[in-house]
């Protein structure tokens, strides 16, 4: 039972955190955290690192301090919650840094109706440049219209 227990906090963690990267992205990137966003809209540096990517950051403290609270008190459940934050971060990282923006030169060639969507969902959202005005917060998850033929 605690097996299916654990593996239900996962996979509950794991589809919330599509929300909280919409929220957070929506309501705090676009929102009082502008400033460390803007880089990613509007490159203004040479780095390969952006000021976005204290995003990371955030959620890897909170995934890393659920697995110390699951390992050295009786959260238990700090396990789930923290693999399921962990689990959703390398997905982001995959589909949106890898795949979308191409840091790593790897999934060049996926073309199938959801890398479709989603590339082109992502390319909606980034044609605005400033933090008003935008679009598609969201990127495992975009809406259906983007999928569609053209």
């Amino acid at each position: 039972m605690k097996v299916a227990l654990w593996i239900l906090i996962f996979l509950a963690t794991f589809c919330f955190m599509e929300f909280m990267a919409w929220f957070t992205h929506k309501y705090v990137m676009h929102g009082f955290l502008w400033s460390l966003h803007k880089d990613h809209h509007k490159k203004d540096h040479d780095s390969w690192f952006e000021r976005n990517d204290a995003f990371f950051i955030f959620y890897a403290v909170v995934s890393m301090t659920l697995f110390y609270l699951g390992s050295y008190t009786s959260f238990w459940y700090g396990w789930p919650l923290g693999f399921g934050i962990l689990a959703y971060g390398i997905a982001y990282f995959t589909v949106h840094d890898i795949f979308i923006h191409q840091r790593f030169k790897i999934f060049r060639n996926a073309n199938n109706w959801y890398a479709k969507g989603v590339r082109r969902a992502h390319k909606i959202h980034h044609k605005h440049l400033g933090k008003e005005d935008g679009e598609c917060f969201g990127m495992l998850v975009v809406p259906f219209k983007y999928f569609k033929k053209k």
